[in-house]
């Protein structure tokens, strides 16, 4: 089940697709607000608000006299973003599924308190382990509330973005957050799924992140593997 999503995300979605896939790349220069009207069969302010869009999610950039450009695919995993100190992350970010979705019951997320409404309506718990150049970088543990997702246990989420799932599928939106970190030692399950030694530093991430639902919130876990990379960007 797929929700129908209003003129300027559907603009929004296609040209982000376009640069997501390469078809439009770093410097190119999109067309202008009246061709775009034109292409869309819509009103100029529908394909501003999607552009504006774009802008605020750093996949273009506007400049005075010469239009939208083209800034890139924004490099990361979800909120973090990763900074290689040996290559470029380029397109060798794959995700492997280690737990597939399923319903379970709980009483708190990983530390943080879950409202009523989201304990009573369970939540949706599954686990995947992230390979940057198919070496293992993160493993995280994700929980969200079942309320008004629709089959979403039997969606696919192998080499596939949770959040792009969650805003095109269910128009939920990532807003920020809260995180706790701690530096921990690796257990036998985080050295199997780095192929570290005992004892290796582990980075521990625990999430609460924010959406446009209000009241709604994801629940994660992260272990990083950060020997050869660093994490930086904005939550």
């Amino acid at each position: 089940m797929q929700i129908d999503l209003p003129q300027h995300r559907l603009i929004y979605e296609h040209i982000r697709g376009q640069i997501e896939s390469g078809m439009l790349l770093p410097g190119d220069l999109l067309p202008s607000e009246n061709e775009l009207a034109r292409i869309h069969q819509v009103a100029r302010p529908t394909v501003r608000k999607a552009l504006d869009r774009l802008v605020v999610d750093n996949f273009i950039q506007k400049q005075q006299g010469k239009g939208s450009i083209v800034v890139g695919k924004p490099k990361g995993v979800g909120i973090l973003s990763l900074k290689s100190t040996t290559s470029a992350l380029g397109e060798n970010l794959k995700t492997r599924i280690v737990v597939k979705p399923e319903m379970r019951p709980w009483k708190e997320a990983f530390g943080f308190q879950i409202s009523d409404a989201e304990r009573d309506a369970g939540c949706i718990y599954f686990e995947r382990l992230r390979l940057v150049n198919q070496r293992p970088v993160f493993f995280d543990i994700t929980m969200l509330p079942n309320i008004n997702f629709p089959r979403f246990t039997m969606r696919n989420l192998e080499d596939a973005s949770l959040f792009n799932i969650l805003r095109t599928h269910y128009q939920v939106e990532i807003k920020g957050g809260e995180q706790r970190i701690f530096a921990i030692k690796a257990d036998k399950k985080l050295v199997d799924f780095f192929d570290v030694k005992q004892g290796h530093p582990i980075l521990q991430l625990d999430r609460k992140i924010s959406t446009n639902r209000p009241g709604f919130h994801l629940y994660s876990q992260v272990f990083c593997n950060t020997q050869e990379y660093a994490l930086y960007g904005t939550f």
